[in-house]
């Protein structure tokens, strides 16, 4: 019925301090041609402008915000350090970042869209929003997410659902859709995500931004909810930066990195002519969905872009058990156990409430829950009736998917990707698509850092990208190849005709 709606245009950006990348603007402020408090409001008012329509925006703090830019500025223009000292103890100084509500900024909702009697507020920052803090960084809101971060979609019975800020009709993704839809309508220029099976990405994708999986242990996940105590979970999970511009992706990683991990090569110049480049076009596998024509057209843009601009000889690659990385990614997942879920009684996340009890009331309409978190126990039940040898089977075909992506690589080797088989589509369309998160979900499976990239716009005006995947700790190398693919294909672009339904 949706899509059947009649749309409207929403508003273009008129403010060009909405513009400006976030190294660009730091620099701008600390040689005080603009101030911090100029900035901050202007990224209020855009969340203002656009947050009726994409339904973004759990709870903000722009009042504290506000104070916070203000007392920068003051700062700045006491002389107490020089500039140079600002850019290196404080890369981020006066710049307004959002973040996604599962991670925690004191005093701030951090209930990862679960309805609850009693709704909780962070008592701590997270780590990683400390960390950003720390850089100057303002925290300016936190954003929707779906009910515990367990759909690709972002919709719950707290917030509501999150809109596409190219058509309104379709969703932004998930479980970042609240980050995606503000950066890709321009009220966000930095944001804090986090992946589990491509949380990051495909809203990235599909709001036309860049979403980051750093390399396993990179980022401190403490202070996200949902979380874990299964030793595979911090391989599995990661925290990540969503950015509006390639250019600030290594800046804002470097600032989120854990202390021990300065030596991260994020700063380290790539030579692009001298990195090997491999792509697949699909994974050949008969539960996937084909990829959309245009998607296939840009991943062979690229490629020729390395041939012909860079002489590269890109090759596709050879990656014999890939074919099965949906079984594989899909087992690895459902056998992480200690997962919060719905279904926890207390505090052991182990012992669960029945699982046929919240089918029922799901059925009756009697459920609190979304669909994704009541199937979530359904599966996970069904797994654990598997055979060992079923299991065992997939443990090896996911080693050996690890074995052939990692040796492929090298140290200096990136692999060009589908991120997905198509652009945004309509509420509830994920669960014709679901397989297709194979794409991204086996890398959290196997521990691979990967950057999503958008490539423009396809011809109905939603944006499209490819993964960029690299080998452990070789983020630098993805990053770096974003970068060029920004300059060439020219990154994110306006959605000045983006659809509100009325």
């Amino acid at each position: 019925m949706r899509r059947m709606r009649t749309p409207k245009k929403c508003p273009p950006i008129v403010n060009k301090l909405l513009l400006i990348p976030a190294t660009e603007m730091a620099r701008k402020i600390r040689q005080q041609e603009i101030t911090s408090e100029e900035v901050v409001m202007a990224y209020i008012m855009r969340c203002r402008e656009v947050n009726p329509i994409i339904n973004a925006v759990v709870e903000n703090r722009f009042d504290a915000a506000l104070e916070e830019a203000r007392e920068a500025d003051r700062f700045v223009r006491s002389g107490i350090k020089t500039e140079e000292a600002l850019a290196y103890d404080t890369p981020l100084f006066g710049i307004p970042v959002t973040v996604k509500e599962s991670v925690a900024v004191k005093g701030m909702s951090n209930n990862a869209g679960v309805k609850l009697k009693h709704p909780v507020k962070a008592r701590d920052d997270a780590d990683v929003v400390k960390r950003v803090r720390i850089a100057g960084g303002i925290p300016l809101l936190v954003s929707n997410t779906p009910e515990l971060c367990m759909c690709w979609e972002t919709f719950n019975n707290v917030t509501g659902t999150s809109w596409n800020p190219y058509d309104t009709r379709r969703t932004p993704g998930g479980s970042s859709g609240g980050e995606a839809a503000l950066l890709g309508s321009g009220a966000s220029l930095l944001g804090i995500a986090s992946d589990i099976g491509g949380s990051a990405r495909l809203p990235a994708l599909f709001c036309g931004v860049y979403g980051h999986k750093p390399s396993p242990g990179w980022i401190g996940i403490d202070g996200h909810t949902p979380t874990c105590d299964d030793p595979a979970w911090p391989t599995f999970f990661t925290i990540g930066p969503m950015v509006r511009y390639a250019q600030d992706l290594a800046m804002f990683l470097n600032i989120m990195v854990q202390p021990g991990l300065e030596n991260n090569r994020l700063n380290e110049e790539v030579r692009l002519n001298d990195i090997k480049v491999f792509y697949v076009e699909n994974f050949n596998s008969n539960v996937l969905n084909r990829i959309d024509p245009e998607i296939i057209t840009g991943i062979r843009k690229l490629v020729n872009h390395f041939e012909n601009g860079h002489k590269l000889k890109v090759q596709k690659a050879e990656l014999p058990d890939v074919k099965h990385a949906f079984e594989a990614s899909v087992m690895m997942l459902l056998e992480l156990d200690g997962v919060d879920t719905i279904f926890k009684k207390g505090s052991d996340p182990r012992e669960w409430k029945s699982v046929t009890v919240e089918v029922l009331k799901y059925i009756t309409g009697m459920s609190s829950h979304i669909l994704t978190n009541v199937m979530y126990g359904v599966l996970k039940k069904f797994a654990n009736t598997l055979p060992e040898n079923y299991k065992k089977l997939m443990y090896e075909k996911n080693n050996a998917i690890e074995r052939q992506f990692k040796d492929l690589l090298g140290e200096n080797g990136v692999l060009i990707c589908p991120t997905f088989s198509s652009a945004a589509h309509f509420p509830y369309e994920i669960f014709s698509k679901i397989c297709d998160v194979t794409y991204m979900m086996i890398f959290n499976s196997i521990g691979l850092p990967v950057t999503q990239c958008p490539l423009g716009l396809n011809n109905e005006g939603l944006p499209i990208g490819v993964q960029i995947v690299g080998n452990v700790g070789c983020d630098h190398l993805t990053i770096a190849v974003a970068r060029e693919i920004e300059r060439v294909f020219g990154g994110w672009q306006e959605p000045s005709s983006c659809d509100a339904v009325v």
